[in-house]
């Protein structure tokens, strides 16, 4: 299992985080604030709440426009965590820490 980092890069996660991994995909538009910020807040939380137990894709709408739709996609930024289940997905700049946590199944 990898980490996907937003320049791209892919590094191995540890062996023992492979079984509670948090996959997740975050859709965004380009450079748009609204994006960037999603970007910062979730990062900002998975520095401090998943360290590298986590998984994330970062799919920009505006160069897979068909990836979006198929994946039901109609709203950026909107984040969607994979697993482990329940699947949860939310839409917005990611700031309600509260609802962040709560979708990600962090206590």
């Amino acid at each position: 299992m990898t980490k996907k980092t937003n320049n791209g890069k892919r590094r191995a996660l540890p062996k023992s985080a492979i079984a509670t991994a948090v996959v997740m995909r975050l859709y965004i538009a380009s450079s748009a604030p609204n994006s960037m910020l999603a970007i910062a807040n979730l990062e900002a939380i998975c520095k401090e709440h998943l360290s590298d137990q986590f998984t994330l894709e970062i799919v920009d709408v505006l160069e897979s426009p068909e990836r979006a739709l198929a994946d039901g996609i109609l709203v950026t930024p909107s984040l969607a965590k994979l697993s482990p289940s329940p699947i949860a997905k939310i839409i917005g700049n990611l700031n309600d820490r509260v609802s962040v946590l709560h979708a990600l199944g962090i206590t």
